[in-house]
C-alpha cells in the first residue's frame, strides 16, 4: 500500500478483483465559488479513477440519471489510470488544471485526500445543510475540514468475507453472519479434510493481512469503544495494552494453525489465491464487499455469492466492518459552482446514492431499513440496518506505517517470526 494510512476500496481492488477473477467459480481553508457574474456553464467535467477495467459503470449510470432529471446539462466523464489516480490528480488539483468534479479519498494522509485539498482552499465548500445531514452519522471528519463540508461519499463497503455458500454446503460447512470464530476454527478441520480451505489468503500481501485483522478488530476493538482511535490519538489507551488488538491477532493464529487458510497462505499472493479458488478449493476470501458483483458478473450467472461479517470470537457481539472511504469533491476554481454543489448533492440523495451503490455492488450511503439492498448483503442486512457496524479501523490512525506494520506482522505471527506483543508494540511506536 502506498501513500495511505488506511486500506483503500479502490487500491484493495486493483490488487484483489482482477486476481480473484475467477475466485469461487468452481462451486458454480475554505474553498471559493467563481468569481464570474455571468451564466454558469452546464457542462461540466468529472474525473475518477477505476478499480479495475469494470469499475467505470457506477460513474456512467450516476451522470446519466443526474443528466436525466436536469435538462440541458451535460456531464463529461473523464477516467484516469486507477494505479496512478492518486498522484495524477493531485498534480492537476495543486496545479490549478482540476477538473470541475474528481473522486478523492475521505481524510487525510493520501495525495488525493479531502482535507489537505480544503486546508490548502482547493476544494469548493458543500455548504447545503442537506448534505450535512445526510453524511454517515459518527464519521463525519472524514469528508469536513474546520466543520464545514468539502465532499461527499459515494457509497459503502462491508470490510468482509466475499462467501460461496453454495459451495460450503456442498462439503458439510454452514457459516452465516451469527457463526462466531470459535466455531469458524472447530469447521477448518472439517474443510480440510474435504481438500478446501474455509477463507483464501494473500498472506505475502501486508493489505490483505490487515484487512483481516482489521476486521475482526472491529468487533473485539471498536464495538465496545468506537473512540478507541481517538484515545489512542490521546495517548489513553495503546494497541499492546488493548485486550481486543491482542485477541484478534491471537486469533489469527489460531485460524492459521487450524488449518482455515489455504496451504501456503503465509507466502501467498493473490495469484495464488486465484489458483486455488478457481479449483475450488477455497470458499471465501477477505474483501470490499463490492467484489462480490464484479465476480458474479463476471462468471455470466453461474454462480452466486454472499457477503458475511469477518467473525467475531465467541462471547463477543458481532460487528460488520464498514466503509465509505471514496467521495466526490469539487473544484474551488470551477465555473460552474452551484451546478458542481448540485451534482454533488445528488449522491446524497436516495435516488443517487441507490443508482451509484446498486450499479457498483455497494451500499446506498443512504441505506436505511427502508432500503432495498443487492441481494448479495441479505446475510448482513440486519446488521447494516440495525447499524451493527463500526468503521474501517485505521481511517483514524496517524500514519500509513502503523497499518503497514500491522499486515506485515500479521505474516509474521502466522510464521511464527513474530509475536502477537511484538508487532502491537512496534505499531505504538509507529504511531508516535
Amino acid at each position: 500500500m502506498k501513500e495511505s494510512r488506511p486500506i483503500r476500496r479502490r487500491q484493495l481492488a486493483l490488487l484483489a478483483v482482477p486476481a480473484a477473477a475467477s475466485l469461487l467459480l468452481a462451486g458454480c481553508a475554505a474553498g471559493s465559488t467563481s468569481a464570474d457574474s455571468g451564466p454558469e456553464p452546464q457542462t461540466i467535467t468529472f474525473a475518477f479513477g477505476p478499480a479495475n477495467a469494470n469499475d467505470s459503470a457506477q460513474w456512467n449510470a450516476l451522470a446519466k440519471a443526474y443528466e436525466a432529471a436536469h435538462p440541458g446539462v451535460t456531464v463529461n466523464l473523464q477516467q484516469l489510470p486507477g494505479e496512478s489516480y492518486s498522484s495524477a490528480i493531485a498534480t492537476r488539483v495543486q496545479g490549478g488544471n482540476a477538473p470541475d468534479v474528481f473522486e478523492v479519498t475521505s481524510g487525510s494522509g493520501q495525495a488525493d485526500a479531502v482535507e489537505p485539498f480544503a486546508k490548502a482552499g482547493l476544494l469548493l465548500e458543500l455548504s447545503d445543510p442537506a448534505v450535512k445531514a445526510a453524511l454517515p452519522k459518527g464519521q463525519e471528519s472524514q469528508w469536513e475540514y474546520n466543520d464545514k463540508v468539502y465532499s461527499f461519499p459515494t457509497s459503502s463497503a462491508a470490510n468482509g468475507v466475499v462467501y460461496n455458500d453454495q459451495l460450503a454446503k456442498s462439503v458439510g460447512i454452514t457459516i452465516d453472519a451469527t457463526t462466531n470464530l470459535d466455531q469458524v476454527i472447530q469447521d477448518c478441520s472439517v474443510a480440510s479434510s474435504k481438500g478446501k480451505a474455509i477463507f483464501g489468503l494473500a498472506g505475502s500481501v501486508p493489505a490483505n493481512n490487515g484487512f483481516l485483522a482489521s476486521g475482526i478488530a472491529a468487533s473485539t476493538v471498536y464495538g465496545s469503544d468506537p473512540n478507541w482511535n481517538q484515545e489512542r490519538a490521546d495517548g489513553k489507551v495503546t494497541f499492546a495494552g488493548t485486550r481486543g488488538w491482542v485477541q484478534a491477532l491471537t486469533y489469527i493464529k489460531k485460524m492459521y494453525d487450524a488449518g482455515c487458510f489455504q496451504p501456503g497462505a503465509a507466502g501467498a499472493g493473490f495469484d495464488a489465491l486465484t489458483n486455488d479458488s478457481s479449483q475450488g478449493k477455497v470458499l471465501g476470501f477477505f474483501a470490499p464487499s463490492g467484489a462480490a458483483k464484479s465476480i458474479m458478473d463476471g462468471a455470466g450467472g453461474h454462480v452466486t455469492l454472499e457477503v458475511l461479517p469477518i467473525p467475531a470470537p465467541a462471547g463477543v457481539k458481532q460487528y460488520l466492518s464498514v466503509s465509505s472511504d471514496i467521495s466526490v469533491a469539487g473544484s474551488a476554481k470551477t465555473k460552474s459552482p452551484k451546478l458542481v454543489a448540485d451534482f454533488i448533492k445528488f449522491l446524497s440523495t436516495d435516488q443517487g446514492a441507490t443508482t451509484f451503490a446498486n450499479t457498483q455492488g455497494s451500499i446506498p450511503v443512504t441505506a436505511t431499513s427502508s432500503t432495498k439492498l443487492l441481494p448479495q448483503y441479505e446475510p448482513v442486512k440486519t446488521m447494516i440496518q440495525n447499524q451493527d457496524y463500526r468503521g474501517f479501523a485505521s481511517a483514524g490512525w496517524s500514519n500509513s506505517k502503523v497499518y503497514d506494520d500491522l499486515g506485515s506482522g500479521v505474516q509474521g505471527i502466522i510464521t511464527g517470526q513474530m509475536n502477537v506483543q511484538q508487532v502491537l508494540q512496534q505499531m505504538d511506536a509507529d504511531w508516535s
